[in-house]
């Protein structure tokens, strides 16, 4: 595919979607449906099995395009549109059936923090610092960032952060769980390669797939859906190969030779 916003590269089944539209890489409407696209592909591309997500440039991403809300000043139907295609992204990729890792190596400010929220995991360069400042537009997060920071912090950090537009270094997300790792600018994108690498190396993506369906949608429901949902996963990989090769190799004391089926 064509790409006006995004950077593609592959090496050994690990993925890095670079977005890259300077100066900020804001996520304008078209920046959103080509990554979306770009998701959708890779969700059934056999040579990728984990991906990074990162930012050219000195930005993760800088937030939505403002330039855009000027349109949709006084029409509802305009603002329901713009929230729902950020929603949407963010949904696709925390619900991609492979481990997905923002690398955030610059400012990830409004929808930017939220598209690394939608994340699995969160690695961040030292350098790098988030926020939530919708609300000095008069507006508030819409890409599903009121629901997924209370998820990775509690209903008062939540509060607190959107309440009063602050601005995180990434040490301070990093202790309220909103990143899992700090490391040197030079060190992102080696480390998030390891990490990825440590995701899916010797495991079944069969497995992967079922777990990450199992983790995001489970914390989600009630108690009881999510076990139902977990015996039922657990249940259907006894029927794949995968499961076969995997049981034998371990009673055989080998490196098991998974076909990803």
């Amino acid at each position: 595919m064509e790409s006006t916003y995004t950077k593609v590269t592959k090496d050994n089944f690990i993925t890095t979607v670079e977005i890259n539209n300077p100066p900020a890489n804001t996520l304008s409407s078209s920046c959103i449906e080509e990554l979306r696209l770009v998701f959708r592909n890779l969700s059934n591309d056999e040579e990728t099995r984990a991906i990074i997500l990162t930012g050219a440039g000195k930005f993760f991403v800088a937030g939505a395009d403002i330039k855009e809300f000027v349109a949709a000043l006084g029409d509802e139907e305009k603002g329901l549109a713009m929230a729902k295609a950020g929603q949407d992204l963010c949904n696709e990729i925390e619900s991609m059936n492979k481990p997905v890792i923002a690398a955030i190596n610059g400012a990830a400010l409004g929808g930017g923090l939220e598209l690394a929220m939608a994340c699995h995991y969160r690695i961040a360069a030292t350098s790098a610092f988030v926020g939530l400042p919708e609300l000095k537009l008069g507006l508030l997060p819409s890409f599903g960032g009121t629901y997924r920071l209370t998820k990775l912090t509690d209903v008062s950090t939540a509060l607190n952060l959107i309440l009063t537009s602050k601005q995180l270094t990434v040490d301070e997300a990093k202790a309220h769980g909103i990143v899992q790792l700090v490391v040197p600018q030079e060190e992102l994108l080696s480390t998030a390669r390891t990490i990825a690498q440590s995701f899916i190396e010797g495991k079944s993506m069969t497995s992967i797939t079922k777990v990450i369906e199992c983790i995001v949608q489970g914390s989600k429901e009630n108690l009881q859906d999510a076990l139902e949902r977990e015996r039922s996963k657990f249940a259907e990989l006894f029927l794949t190969a995968d499961a076969d090769e995997g049981i034998k190799a371990f009673i055989e004391k080998r490196k098991p030779s998974f076909i990803h089926a």
